[in-house]
């Protein structure tokens, strides 16, 4: 939850990763280098990622 003088907000997103026909894709480093991506864009946006 963030604040400032006179409001308070909270703001979620959910976001599914759903691949074509269920075939294993995040392999091989991939994961690894895919949440290295997203930690870096949420650091540059002030956002906060709760869970991977």
């Amino acid at each position: 939850m963030r604040s400032n003088n006179n409001i308070v907000h909270e703001c979620k997103y959910h976001v599914v990763w759903c691949p074509k026909y269920r075939r294993p894709v995040l392999t091989d480093g991939v994961d690894a280098r895919l949440k290295a991506i997203i930690a870096e864009v949420a650091a540059e946006r002030g956002a906060i990622v709760d869970e991977l």
